[in-house]
C-alpha cells in the first residue's frame, strides 16, 4: 500500500512538507481509539531472538529510527507503534533555532537518496522535555545533542554539557553529534583534543548522576583510516559506550543523478543508498581494528533487509534507518526484523 498509494502522494510534495503531512496523519490516526493496535498488528514483529542487551539497556529488537526524523520529540509515541526497537530524537541544541533557509531538504530519487542542509532546526532541549515527560510507551529513547549554530567552537563544550544535564532524566542514552556537515565548522569538533575534552567532561558529569546514561559518539563517513584509528583510541581513553557509524556524507561520487541537478542543490549531507557502502566499510574497519572493543550502531543506506544484515555482519550491534524508511515505508522495519530471525536463527 505504501509504495503504490502513500509514497506517490508524499513524493508529490516538497520533502519537508511531506514530512509534516505524514507525521500529522500518523498522529491523527494514533489518536483514534483502536487504531494504534491495528497499526501495531500490521508492523510490529515480535520474536525473543530479536532482543538485544547493550549499554545496560534491553532493546526489544535492533532496528531503530535515526536522529533527524523526530527532532523535537513530537511523534515518538506514535512512531513506536510501527515496530521500532528504539527511537533517537534530536539533534537538540540548548536554544531553539530555525536552521538553514528553505528549501533545505531534497530528494534524489534516481539514487534513492536525500540531501539535507537542515542546520539543526529544533525547538531546544528544554522544549523537548515537555513531551518527553508524557512518554506513553516504554520504547528506548536516545537523545542526540549538538551545539547552537551561533555558538563558537571554543564555547561548544558548554552547549553539550547544558544539553546533557537538561535531558539526562528524560532519555535512555545520549549521542554526541559532532559530525553533521550542515552546521558551520561543526565537523572540526571531531578533532582528537576537543573530543577527549568533551567526552571526558560528559563522562565525569555522568558519574555524578544517580543513574548514569550511556554515551555514544556519532561519526562521519568521510573520515579516513587514520582518523578512524583516532576514534578507536578516543573511545578507549574516554571509555564511552559506543559509536554510531555513520552520519551523512559530503561526497557526491558515483551518483546516477545528473551533475546539473546536484550542482543546483548545492551543499548538504547526502544519505540513503549512495552512502551504504562507505557506512558499511567504516563499521567493518572499526569492528575489526578494535577487535570489537565497543558496540556500534550502524546507519546509512539501509533500504532492504539484506542491507541491514550487511551492516550487522560487518560488526554493527544495532542498526538505524531514516532515508530507507522514507523510500520503502514502515513495512521495512518488520521486513528487517523477520530477516534477522531467519538469518541468525
Amino acid at each position: 500500500m505504501y509504495k503504490f498509494f502513500i509514497k506517490p502522494l508524499l513524493f508529490s510534495m516538497q520533502p519537508e512538507k511531506a514530512h509534516y503531512f505524514a507525521t500529522g496523519c500518523l498522529s491523527f490516526l494514533s489518536a483514534i481509539p483502536g487504531v494504534p493496535a491495528i497499526i501495531r498488528s500490521m508492523y510490529d514483529y515480535k520474536h525473543p531472538k530479536l532482543e538485544r542487551k547493550l549499554f545496560g539497556l534491553t532493546f526489544k529488537n535492533p532496528v531503530g529510527l535515526a536522529a533527524g526524523f523526530d527532532k523535537n520529540a513530537r511523534w515518538y509515541n506514535e512512531l513506536a507503534h510501527l515496530g521500532f526497537g528504539f527511537i533517537e530524537i534530536g539533534t537538540l541544541t540548548p536554544k531553539a533555532q530555525i536552521g538553514n533557509p528553505t528549501p533545505r531538504l531534497f530528494r534524489i530519487t534516481e539514487d534513492e537518496g536525500l540531501i539535507n542542509r537542515m542546520g539543526f532546526n529544533n525547538l531546544g532541549a528544554e522544549d523537548a522535555i515537555k513531551r518527553l515527560k508524557n512518554r506513553k510507551t516504554n520504547i528506548i529513547i536516545g537523545g542526540n545533542i549538538g551545539k547552537n549554530t551561533g555558538t563558537s567552537n571554543e564555547e561548544a563544550l558548554a552547549d553539550y554539557v547544558f544539553n546533557f544535564n537538561t535531558l539526562h532524566d528524560y532519555v535512555d542514552y545520549f549521542v554526541v553529534n559532532v559530525s553533521c556537515p550542515n552546521v558551520k565548522d561543526l565537523t572540526k569538533l571531531q578533532d582528537t583534543p576537543f573530543l577527549l575534552n568533551l567526552l571526558g567532561d560528559l563522562k565525569h558529569i555522568n558519574a555524578t548522576k544517580d543513574k548514569p546514561k550511556p554515551i555514544l559518539l556519532k561519526i562521519a563517513p568521510d573520515l579516513n583510516n587514520s582518523q578512524l584509528d583516532e576514534i578507536i583510541d578516543i573511545v578507549a581513553q574516554t571509555k564511552i559506550d559506543g559509536v554510531i557509524a555513520t552520519n551523512t556524507t559530503t561526497s557526491r561520487e558515483n551518483l546516477k543523478t545528473d551533475s546539473k541537478t546536484i550542482t543546483a542543490i548545492a551543499n548538504g549531507g547526502l544519505s540513503g543508498k549512495p552512502v551504504r557502502n562507505r557506512s558499511t566499510e567504516v563499521i567493518k574497519y572499526l569492528a575489526d581494528k578494535s577487535n570489537k572493543a565497543f558496540p556500534i550502531i550502524g546507519v546509512g543506506g539501509i533500504h532492504t533487509a539484506e542491507d541491514a544484515i550487511e551492516k550487522l555482519d560487518a560488526g554493527a550491534d544495532l542498526i538505524q534507518i531514516y532515508t530507507g524508511f522514507i523510500y520503502e515505508g514502515p513495512g521495512l522495519i518488520k521486513e528487517i526484523n523477520k530477516k534477522i530471525v531467519e538469518h541468525y536463527g
